[in-house]
């Protein structure tokens, strides 16, 4: 998708003053255009782009205040980024993979843009994380954005989908809300809060990888089999304790403990060229809804974040495709004896973690979930999550 505009901030006030997408009257951002929620230990930022988490600051093992998430110190640049890596962005209405671009709803089959080889990836090029939302309400300790997607704006999805996700914070804890409505006819839905971690904030001088983080998923032994382009076959697998997709069987693994095991270059696909992980693990069989089912931690940040969420399993991408042109935060500069060490978002560099449903998951009965993934009139969808932040 292609922008003709030269400013995010422009573009909110002319979506304002016209009844469009941006902040609701009285409702403004800070000086650099960010929402920002606070509460004891924890301090998040957003813009009305993608409903987008653009800083989120724990405090580290010394008492520093550090930003753990990807994203752009210039706002305007969301939009502006060839690369748009969905930076911890809401997409829509129907996110990760749709296979072949069809879906099948009571026997009508309908076509969705290929906008990732011979699939469809988040519904296409002009999904919700390009789109601008609505700011409905800010307090110190939250925000909610609101959007309604009209039919066939992403090419093959059809209704109108009315969607709020609320952002809030509490103690060391950040909380997400969504709900969704489709008041007009049956159409997919499939959501996730798409967001980017590294733990260090990029300021450990040994390494800028996430290899040194540690993963734990303790209902998480079940994954799906992915093929080539990261489309699931509709195979289950479980992971053998200490195989590359193991981080059920023992707390404390590192993300890079399968480094040096044939097949790790090339596990998430593209014919070898991905290395490490881009697929989906379940959650099975977990104790309560309170259950931790994710935990990351930096042995040198010392920060743990821990995933709570109604969603039946996460993807995991360990940042492969990015390449190195991005800059980082400036919240996030490395700095050695004073000085100030350039670093850029580099191949494995970081981990995106997204509680959701299955992908692709409107094409597989055999799974149980495509009465989970398309909403229609008289039913609401809901998808809630929290992460909360600690010490190891």
């Amino acid at each position: 998708m292609k922008f003709i505009i030269t400013s995010l901030t422009l573009l909110m006030e002319a979506a304002t003053v016209l009844g469009g997408p941006g902040r609701k009257g009285g409702i403004k951002p800070d000086p650099d255009g960010k929402y920002t929620i606070a509460a004891p230990g924890i301090k998040a930022q957003f813009i009305p782009y993608g409903a987008t988490l653009t800083n989120l600051f724990v405090k580290d093992k010394n008492g520093k205040d550090i930003d753990v998430v990807l994203g752009y110190d210039d706002v305007d640049y969301y939009p502006k980024d060839p690369g748009h890596p969905v930076y911890n962005a809401i997409p829509g209405r129907y996110a990760n993979r749709i296979g072949k671009g069809k879906y099948t709803i009571d026997g009508e089959e309908y076509h969705t843009e290929l906008n990732d080889g011979n699939n469809t990836l988040h519904s296409g090029t002009n999904n919700w994380s390009y789109r601008v939302w609505n700011v409905t309400e800010h307090t110190p300790t939250s925000i909610t954005f609101a959007i309604s997607d009209a039919s066939n704006s992403s090419l093959g999805m059809l209704g109108r989908v009315d969607s709020t996700v609320t952002y809030s914070v509490s103690k060391n804890t950040w909380h997400i809300k969504m709900n969704a409505l489709s008041p007009e006819r049956k159409t997919p839905v499939l959501l996730t809060q798409h967001t980017y971690f590294n733990l260090d904030a990029y300021q450990n001088p040994a390494t800028d990888k996430i290899w040194d983080h540690t993963l734990y998923m303790p209902y998480s032994a079940r994954y799906l089999e992915a093929d080539q382009g990261a489309l699931p076959t509709g195979k289950i697998l479980t992971a053998a304790p200490g195989s590359i997709n193991d981080f059920a069987s023992a707390a404390g693994l590192g993300l890079g403990h399968a480094r040096d095991q044939p097949g790790f270059a090339g596990n998430c696909g593209a014919d070898g060229a991905c290395e490490g992980y881009n697929g989906y693990w379940l959650i099975e069989d977990k104790p309560s809804r309170d259950a931790v089912v994710v935990s990351l931690a930096s042995p040198f940040s010392g920060v743990q974040a821990d995933l709570r969420t109604d969603q039946p399993g996460v993807v995991l991408y360990s940042c492969n495709w990015m390449d190195g042109s991005a800059q980082l935060k400036s919240t996030q500069s490395l700095v050695v004896n004073g000085t100030r060490v350039p670093r850029t978002v580099g191949r494995s560099s970081c981990v995106a973690i997204e509680a959701q449903d299955y992908p692709d998951g409107i094409n597989h009965p055999e799974w149980g979930r495509v009465d989970k993934q398309v909403l229609g009139p008289g039913q609401k969808y809901n998808w809630e999550s929290s992460w909360t932040f600690g010490l190891l």
